[in-house]
């Protein structure tokens, strides 16, 4: 079976972190998916997902609506989604070959496949663990989007250390003595190292913390992203010598690990035994070093997950 001839549609509530993971997977199949973005209604939106109310109309009258035909894969991501795809599963008489991204906190067998990243603790025959997030990543993209955005970054010196801020969430903080902090370490990097900084913030990032780091950086060799025209994002990524990324996201760190350069991880205030298992494992696995001020130099093989799971999700269509 050839993936890229099957209809796909990607679910999610609309969240950026988890609607990437399910288009990157879709991507790396060859298809161009559906997007549906769903706004659970009550009472699902607060009952645990299970088969035995899994219903369409949980998908609520907010979102995107899910009629017949329904596609041959559907992939999705979070928790709100999952109900939704064991009802959709269900309605098209498991036809449709559903991929859930994440644990939801319901049994893998509700799914024809799951797939999660190790630090996730659930297990199983259909469970496919992955290091780290899916993600868009791609050689060719880091490529394109690279000439694309070379001519802006032209004037900065190199080395070039591509900076990735992430915001609070509710396991991490990032405040002004952080933005400060991480701040006062880059200025010092183009004082004793002359390197150039690309900095793009997130939409977690907040107003007054990009505000500080543009005061903070407005007299050094540095671009921050002032979140207007296209997203400089991948383009930064490619044509990075060195990256800097803050702890907060998973995603952040698993696409900058899949470049192949160096990752220096900025760990924030807080954190979970679920990062902890995170942050541990890329570590030991050689992908990311701690962030204290210094640039290292080290290589790995570019971590490429999407890829992996995609192969696993046609071996598993083939069956």
């Amino acid at each position: 079976m050839n993936p890229s001839n099957l209809s796909c549609w990607v679910m999610t509530d609309g969240k950026v972190g988890m609607e990437i993971q399910c288009i990157g997977l879709a991507e790396a199949l060859g298809i161009t998916p559906v997007v549906k973005r769903i706004a659970p209604a009550l009472p699902w939106r607060w009952l645990p997902p299970s088969p035995l109310w899994a219903s369409l109309a949980a998908a609520g009258p907010g979102g995107d609506r899910l009629e017949p035909p329904f596609p041959d894969l559907l992939i999705a991501s979070g928790r709100q989604s999952a109900g939704p795809a064991i009802a959709l599963r269900k309605a098209s008489g498991g036809r449709t070959f559903v991929v859930q991204i994440q644990d939801p906190k319901t049994a893998p067998s509700n799914f024809d496949l799951m797939i999660v990243p190790e630090h996730d603790t659930v297990r199983g025959d259909n469970v496919f663990r992955t290091f780290g997030s899916l993600n868009r990543v791609t050689r060719a993209r880091l490529d394109n989007e690279a000439t694309k955005f070379a001519p802006a970054l032209a004037h900065l010196p190199r080395p070039l250390v591509t900076v990735s801020v992430g915001g609070s969430n509710d396991r991490y903080t990032l405040d002004r003595a952080a933005i400060d902090d991480l701040c006062d370490k880059l200025l010092a990097l183009t004082h004793s190292q002359g390197v150039g900084l690309a900095v793009t913030p997130s939409r977690r990032t907040g107003a007054e913390n990009e505000q500080r780091l543009r005061e903070r950086l407005k007299d050094a060799p540095a671009v921050v992203w002032d979140g207007s025209g296209e997203n400089p994002y991948f383009g930064y990524l490619g044509l990075a010598d060195y990256l800097v990324v803050t702890c907060d996201s998973v995603n952040m760190v698993s696409e900058a690990c899949a470049t192949g350069k160096p990752v220096h991880v900025v760990m924030l205030k807080g954190g979970s035994a679920k990062f902890e298992r995170f942050h541990d494992a890329m570590r030991a696995a050689g992908y990311t070093r701690p962030f204290a001020g210094a640039l290292e130099d080290w290589s790995y093989t570019p971590l490429d997950e999407t890829a992996r799971a995609a192969a696993e999700v046609k071996r598993r269509l083939a069956e």
